[in-house]
């Protein structure tokens, strides 16, 4: 958690209107919330009442503290709170995507799983795994984040206080309207922090720390060792915000030590001192969906369609951000084909929200995708380092690489993945359709080296079933894809690369129907050419297939997508009028191939 380098702030605003009289603002870190806590409410034995207890076992019992290795989780989660492995592991991986791991060493783990011939091996592996326990406690904490309550179920939020609503301006609504999630909602993170500030710190400290009952003593201390552990939940600014830095570094500055209650005889912080500290400068995230939509840089990357639905809107704040809070919101994409690869999509946490009738492409490494509310739409991803999470859709086709697939509350959706991890389904699923990967664009390979993907292990027909408060349901809301089904997607663009099929290949069933179907072209056109036609009788059977396939386009939706990629003039002007330069405007677009689009037609249904 070290800090970030020197980011300019001035581009958002009111960001110092917001911060303490001391020039000190702290807020919650985005991924945390956005990334680590599961869309589904969590198993009862993830309450306080029992992560208390985790917190005291774990500071007694070897391989526990400071590091907590997955044998001895597994022994906690299933053999005391009863959890299954299948969701003890579930939290392990999640907590490992999130940690910043070099691509390096994300292959190095993906070919050590590969190679285990057994369970046996696998566990082997997995045992010398360890995560940093005073975070993964807080990790499981914030799966609290999606707890449904009565009050929230009845009212549909959480009931107003002084602290919940005291930064929330019509920016802040916008925002919660649009992301209608909590992991989107940066006020629903910083009311998290500030309704649990003393339980996260209850859960740092020293088992002596505490009264028999479980509650803080009145001298209470936190150590620099704890403050680490809370710098996974927090970071801010200091002066008027040119640098990020995460907690610990913040607070290792001795006139806010001074401040938050550092004692240098003890070489701790005084518990309650640090607590008043804390809710005097918790601030709204400068780095969150809020700030993205209020001052962040809008760009025309699609044409504004007339009529049935308001324009397109994206915007993003990739040009200040730190790494793992860089953001780009595209909403509203209507009829349209998007096709990217720009620079300013790399690393970025992407949302699409209420995208309809849409093709979107894009084609670069990337953070984390959410689809919200998408509708009718195809959308295609370069490698995603963490997770792909598609909620309340439908009829959406998604096609990536990722290292997680979680779908919920979603119906007909169809997933082409390649994943290493197993896809999560969430609860509310309906008819929803697992195939594997069946894709390229010709920079795929060093895209996917970039963020650390391999092409094995890939367990994208191994979903695991997540119900409500970690139970499985009963019903199999997901099919397979049947073979006969299965058509390869071109990517019918031009780009630099040396990518020229699909990573790893296709599985043999599917492989032995695209080599039938080949075929059976083959011996078509034979038959075609045996046939000893005439001139006129040529000129009259390529009427009637030409008639017949415009037909099927039109029927089956896809003309719409060819003539989508017809290039058109781009507008650098937005609809509020803000800007940007031409030249970044057009950067990342993608031309259109010719022979792309004849082998995209030459792979549907119809021509097979």
């Amino acid at each position: 958690m070290c800090s970030h380098g020197a980011l300019p702030l001035e581009g958002l605003g009111r960001f110092d209107l917001v911060m303490d009289q001391s020039g000190v603002s702290v807020w919650a870190r985005l991924e945390p919330f956005l990334l680590g806590a599961l869309q589904v409410a969590p198993p009862a034995k993830l309450s306080l009442r029992y992560l208390r207890k985790m917190a005291t076992y774990v500071r007694t019992r070897e391989g526990c503290f400071p590091e907590l290795s997955w044998p001895m989780w597994r022994h906690i989660a299933c053999g005391k709170m009863q959890l299954s492995e299948d969701l003890a592991w579930l939290y392990f991986e999640t907590f490992d995507l999130l940690l910043p791991h070099t691509p390096e060493h994300r292959l190095e783990w993906a070919e050590g799983v590969s190679q285990c011939s057994s369970p046996k091996e696998l566990e082997r592996l997995r045992s010398k795994l360890s995560v940093d326990t005073l975070q993964f406690l807080l990790f499981l904490h914030t799966q609290n984040l999606n707890r449904v309550s009565l009050r929230t179920s009845l009212i549909g939020e959480e009931w107003p206080s002084p602290r919940s609503t005291s930064l929330s301006t019509s920016s802040e609504r916008e925002a919660k309207t649009s992301s209608q999630n909590k992991n989107w909602d940066d006020q629903a993170h910083l009311t998290f922090i500030q309704n649990h500030l003393s339980e996260l710190l209850e859960l740092l400290m020293e088992p002596g720390q505490l009264s028999a009952s479980g509650q803080v003593v009145q001298d209470s201390q936190l150590s620099m060792e704890a403050l680490h552990g809370l710098s996974f939940l927090l970071e801010g600014s200091l002066g008027r915000g040119r640098t990020v830095h995460s907690l610990q570094k913040l607070l290792g500055r001795a006139p806010l030590q001074t401040e938050a209650g550092y004692s240098k005889l003890s070489r701790s912080f005084s518990a309650k001192h640090l607590q008043v500290w804390l809710r005097q400068v918790l601030s709204l995230n400068p780095f969150g969906v809020s700030a993205c939509l209020r001052s962040g840089k809008k760009l025309a990357w699609v044409q504004q369609v007339e009529g049935a639905m308001k324009r397109a809107r994206i915007a993003r704040n990739t040009h200040v951000a730190p790494p793992g809070s860089k953001l780009m919101l595209m909403s509203q994409v209507f009829r349209q084909t998007l096709a990217k690869d720009s620079d300013k999509l790399a690393g970025a946490n992407i949302k699409l929200h209420r995208c309809s009738e849409a093709f979107i492409y894009l084609l670069s490494p990337l953070r984390s995708v959410s689809l919200d509310k998408c509708r009718n739409s195809t959308v295609v991803l370069g490698p995603v380092e963490t997770s792909v999470h598609v909620q309340s859709c439908e009829n959406v086709r998604v096609v990536c690489v990722a290292g997680r697939l979680a779908v919920g509350a979603s119906s007909h959706c169809t997933f082409h993945v390649l994943t290493a991890t197993r896809p999560l389904l969430l609860p509310g699923n309906v008819a929803i359709t697992l195939g594997p990967f069946h894709t390229h664009y010709p920079s795929l390979e060093d895209h996917m080296a970039a963020v650390g993907q391999a092409v094995v292990p890939n367990a994208w027909d191994q979903p695991l079933l997540l119900g409500a408060d970690g139970s499985t349901p009963d019903n199999v809301p997901y099919r397979l894809l049947p073979p006969s089904e299965f058509y390869p997607l071109v990517v019918p663009f031009k780009m630099e690369g040396d990518t020229c099929e699909v990573p790893g290949g296709f599985p043999p069933s599917y492989q032995k129907a695209i080599d039938g179907r080949n075929q059976r072209m083959k011996d078509w056109q034979k038959t075609v050419q045996n046939a000893n036609l005439n001139k006129e009788q040529r000129k009259q059977f390529q009427t009637l297939v030409e008639q017949k396939f415009h037909e099927w386009l039109l029927d089956s939706g896809n003309r719409q997508q060819l003539d989508s990629l017809i290039p058109s003039a781009l507008s650098t002007k937005d609809h509020n009028g803000a800007t940007e330069d031409a030249k970044s405007t057009e950067h990342g677009t993608i031309e259109p191939s010719l022979e792309g689009q004849r082998r995209m037609v030459m792979q549907t249904p119809m021509a097979c």
